[in-house]
């Protein structure tokens, strides 16, 4: 296949036999195109060197190829730092953006009361992802304005009332359940337990809730007076665990709502003199990359961030299609290490 010049996309509908309109949906990846006519098309444009001009698409469309990302997180004393649980649902997002042919604008939950007027509006972006934990209850009136002005987004872990599609979450009471089981097994069974179990983070209750339940189930009540709240820090972590400890409060077990409540968690209990997993054992959430690191390294309960970064993605495309998306919810898998 020859071709002098700079292909368009009228050349790729000759070599390829269609219509320029097919073309440009077939490369925009478009249901309304068959898979064998969107191979076609792709293979020639790929071999006369096609490149898509992205600003005469856009004002075509009136689109962006380009999401927006909203990151909530709970306030730390470092503002450099972030979740590292995050970043790794970051890289997923980003690669499967890229996959798709799109752009990713990154920014932090601001003050603006309009994000459909920041994003969509103003054609910023197409659609937005929200991902993080901050209190729920805080941004819950945002989504309910989202919803009222029909802006395509979709939102990681917290639940959007009246519309579970537009939620992308681990099955977090699952989770709860499987790091009871785990202690359960280990004959631990006077447990406390780590982070905010209120609806303040959904996420947080539903995996206290699945591990209250479990042991519920074998006859065993937890005690109200081993539970301490905390945020998703290390500091947090640390600070609620000295204080069980200073009003001793004793436990053979500590389940962690999240890895850096966990690894907060063992620095107390190991400045306190208590050594874990001997006197106590401890189980985190997410699988963080630091979690196999932390000595002794952490067990914990993995949340799949590749797969959640892709149906986060591809549930937001589908909506900005016009297409029907139904609730995903993730597999928690636990992963058993020395603690």
């Amino acid at each position: 296949m020859k071709h002098k010049g700079k292909a368009t996309s009228f050349d790729i509908a000759h070599y390829a036999g269609v219509s320029q309109s097919t073309v440009s949906r077939a490369l925009r990846n478009s249901p309304l195109v068959n898979e064998e006519t969107r191979r076609k098309v792709h293979e020639v444009a790929a071999k006369l060197n096609y490149k898509v001009d992205k600003n005469a698409s856009n004002l075509r469309t009136q689109q962006s190829s380009t999401l927006a990302l909203l990151l909530f997180e709970d306030p730390t004393t470092d503002e450099s730092q972030i979740n590292p649980f995050f970043l790794s649902m970051l890289g997923s997002i980003t690669r499967a953006c890229s996959k798709e042919g799109y752009d990713l604008l990154v920014s932090f939950q601001s003050s603006s009361q309009d994000w459909r007027a920041d994003y969509e509006d103003s054609h910023r972006a197409d659609g937005i992802i929200l991902l993080g934990y901050g209190d729920y209850l805080d941004y819950q009136s945002r989504l309910q304005q989202l919803l009222e002005q029909d802006t395509k987004f979709v939102c990681w872990g917290a639940k959007v009332d009246g519309r579970p599609d537009l939620t992308v979450s681990c099955d977090n009471y699952g989770g709860g359940q499987l790091a009871a089981q785990h202690l359960i097994d280990q004959k631990r069974t006077d447990c406390a337990f780590i982070g905010d179990a209120s609806h303040h983070s959904p996420e947080f209750f539903a995996r206290y809730q699945g591990f209250k339940d479990t042991f519920q189930a074998k006859g065993i009540q937890l005690n109200e007076r081993k539970i301490a709240n905390a945020i998703s820090t290390e500091d947090s972590g640390y600070h609620a665990t000295k204080s069980l400890i200073a009003n001793n409060v004793h436990f053979n077990a500590l389940f962690a709502a999240s890895d850096l409540i966990a690894i907060g968690a063992i620095r107390a209990l190991q400045e306190a003199g208590i050594a874990v997993p001997n006197d106590v054992r401890v189980v985190g959430f997410d699988n963080i990359p630091a979690a196999s690191y932390v000595s002794p390294a952490l067990t914990t309960v993995q949340q799949n961030t590749t797969l959640a970064g892709q149906m986060l993605v591809s549930n937001l495309l589908s909506l900005i299609r016009g297409e029907t998306v139904e609730s995903t919810l993730l597999p928690p898998n636990l992963i058993v290490r020395n603690t």
